[in-house]
């Protein structure tokens, strides 16, 4: 957990030019979160592994209850200087945000957030193409803990002033959506949302704080799971939430009273992959636009769902909101069966087979949007009833002409029965 204002406060820091705004992404990577009083003499924060907090007295004893902000010892679940220093270098990174909350997962970051803003009898409207664990919180922890939960078309904005009512107290987006990859006008859903007076979240992980700076795009709370992008290399697994000055509270206070902790040494691991997230999202994204032409160009192929690519849906959004993109797209098969599909992702041999994405490695997963969905005619555009069966792809850090051969291949054996 972290805040920006820490920083201007003083504290020993380090000066804020080190991750200065005006600076670009790259540079801000680099000396995010990097506090002197955190890192001492070397280069990266150290590892802190502390359960136990020691006060020199009791009169220490009372006054460190009542300062509960990151770079004041309390006790482990507030965390130590590896896991503030991942989360004021967060902070820094999404402008507008107050501070930021760690979280030992994204979907905990995803209930985390939604817990500190809902309460029973409120109801939650939800994007329609939701992160398939989303859907299941709203249908499920949430319908429990007495909030109603309605999904929504994102695309459809001249509508979703009509969405509300009286009891609407937050919104969740994201952009693109999962699976299916439409980009909606996050600026105006979030400006109904406040006119209505109504909260908006949005998972923000597809394109990172550095591609999208969901808070100055009007959302109140920036998600993220680090699992994906910041760590990098598929071997943390971590979250967090971004907010400004009235939600960053909020936040913080539900996420420990929910004993919401990260591992110092999965922060280390987060903060490492920080450094070249930059860089790597440069990589993959290039590799995925290169590889989304030349699916855009066979014949087997109904449509790329790719926001980057020039002519595909959601591309002229994606244009005007974001400034960049990363390595995860879907493309549709024309009249492929389930059988097929799995004959097309069985036979590649660079694509690994499994879920998350965000690494240095590809992978490939069969995807069938329709069975998530509240409307299983939504979006028409894209799924047919003749073309439902897709495949999702995360470009890793190959190099993308062995990739496309890699995909010449699955080709090849979807043909063959």
């Amino acid at each position: 957990m972290g805040r920006r204002s820490d920083r201007a406060q003083g504290n020993g820091a380090r000066p804020v030019s080190a991750a200065d705004e005006s600076h670009g992404a790259n540079t801000r990577l680099v000396g995010a979160g990097r506090r002197e009083e955190w890192t001492g003499p070397v280069v990266n924060p150290p590892v802190w592994r502390a359960s136990t907090h020691l006060y020199p007295n009791t009169a220490a004893l009372r006054e460190g209850g009542k300062h509960n902000a990151d770079g004041r010892f309390f006790y482990g679940r507030r965390g130590a200087p590896t896991q503030w220093a991942l989360a004021d270098a967060l902070t820094e990174l999404e402008h507008g945000a107050a501070g930021t909350v760690l979280y030992p997962s994204g979907v905990a970051a995803i209930a985390g957030a939604l817990m500190a803003v809902l309460r029973p009898g409120d109801v939650l409207l939800v994007t329609d193409n939701a992160y398939e664990p989303s859907r299941v919180m709203a249908n499920g922890l949430l319908k429990r803990f007495g909030v109603e939960s309605r999904f929504f078309d994102p695309l459809d904005v001249g509508g979703f002033a009509g969405r509300f009512c009286e009891r609407t107290r937050a919104v969740l987006l994201e952009s693109p959506g999962s699976l299916t990859m439409e980009v909606c006008d996050v600026p105006s859903l979030a400006a109904v949302a406040r006119e209505k007076g109504a909260v908006s979240l949005i998972d923000n992980t597809w394109a990172s704080a550095l591609g999208f700076p969901a808070l100055e795009r009007g959302c109140d709370i920036a998600i993220m799971s680090l699992t994906k992008h910041v760590g990098g290399h598929s071997d943390l697994m971590m979250g967090a939430a971004s907010a400004g000055e009235r939600w960053y509270g909020p936040l913080r206070q539900t996420a420990q009273a929910l004993g919401q902790v990260v591992s110092p040494d999965d922060a280390s691991l987060a903060l490492r992959g920080l450094r070249t997230m930059g860089v790597r999202l440069e990589k993959s994204a290039g590799s995925a636009l290169a590889i989304a032409r030349w699916l855009a160009g066979r014949e087997e192929v109904a449509q790329v769902l790719c926001p980057m690519l020039p002519g595909a849906p959601g591309h002229d959004l994606w244009q005007r909101d974001f400034n960049g993109g990363c390595g995860l797209f879907s493309f549709i098969l024309k009249g492929r069966n389930a059988a097929a599909t799995a004959r097309f992702v069985d036979a590649l041999t660079l694509f690994g087979i499994g879920f998350s994405w965000g690494g240095y490695e590809s992978l490939a997963l069969p995807i069938d949007p329709s069975a998530i969905r509240t409307d299983s005619s939504w979006p028409p555009a894209a799924w047919d009833a003749e073309d439902r069966r897709g495949i999702r792809l995360s470009i890793g850090l190959e190099d993308p002409q062995d990739l496309i051969r890699d995909l010449e291949r699955g080709f090849a054996a979807m043909e063959r029965e």
